[in-house]
């Protein structure tokens, strides 16, 4: 009886949001989906583990630029389209403790923005064009959109 019910409850546990990359990676996500998640993102942080990162989705496309205000560790910004295609990369995109801090502007609209570990698109074949492959992401990407 134990055994059927954590069978059970394994079973019934809702999944981490998942990213997997075209090299076949996987990045456990964090969402950032509301005003407030996105305005805090990844900021006061001192690590982020190599195998996790943070989605930022928006209702509507846009030129969504990113800033590293408060942010600690250097990151890549990946822009995506509502399908998933990689619309535009900023590598290794550095803290900035104090202002001015630079925006990182995309050059075309997306739908969401994926931050990891600078140096990540690049070990793993990140770049404009490519589709990335989202699993428990509610919303995202858009059902139907263009490949």
């Amino acid at each position: 009886m134990f055994t059927l019910a954590l069978v059970l409850a394994v079973a019934a546990a809702p999944s981490q949001p998942l990213c997997v990359v075209p090299d076949g990676a996987q990045v456990l996500l964090e969402l950032a989906r509301t005003d407030e998640e996105r305005a805090d993102g990844l900021m006061f942080r001192d690590t982020l583990p190599p195998d996790r990162g943070m989605l930022f989705i928006f209702e509507t496309d846009g030129l969504v630029p990113f800033w590293m205000k408060n942010t600690f560790i250097p990151l890549d910004l990946i822009w995506l389209s509502a399908a998933g295609e990689v619309v535009d990369v900023r590598a290794d995109a550095q803290p900035c403790r104090a202002d001015p801090c630079p925006n990182y502007d995309p050059s075309k609209p997306g739908r969401a923005v994926l931050e990891v570990n600078a140096g990540f698109a690049a070990a793993h074949g990140v770049r404009p064009g490519v589709f990335l492959r989202f699993r428990d992401v509610p919303g995202f990407p858009l059902p139907g959109g263009k490949r």
